[in-house]
């Protein structure tokens, strides 16, 4: 484990498990986020367009779509971007 001069090992066990923690609640938020836009976009789209999808018509047929592509985008995108492996540079 690499520790930096001085300090203790379990301190940087610790440092290193919050930052995972915040990476995790990071790839939440983002998600949520990511949702949120793509209620409001599939919504608008359906109306503006009048597509039908499941007996359903408008915002009532694309914002579950939209909430659900959005959240599943922002949840990938956001852990491949915070979870790669870092090279050395």
């Amino acid at each position: 484990m690499n520790t930096k001069l001085g300090e203790l090992p379990v301190m940087s066990l610790m440092i290193r498990i919050a930052k995972i923690i915040l990476r995790l609640l990071a790839v939440l938020l983002i998600g949520v986020v990511s949702a949120v836009i793509g209620f409001i976009v599939s919504s608008n789209i359906f109306i503006i367009f009048g597509i039908e999808f499941n007996g359903r018509q408008g915002y009532e047929a694309g914002g579950p779509i939209g909430f659900i592509l959005g959240a599943l985008t922002g949840l990938i995108a956001s852990s491949v971007l915070l979870f790669r492996r870092r090279t050395a540079k």
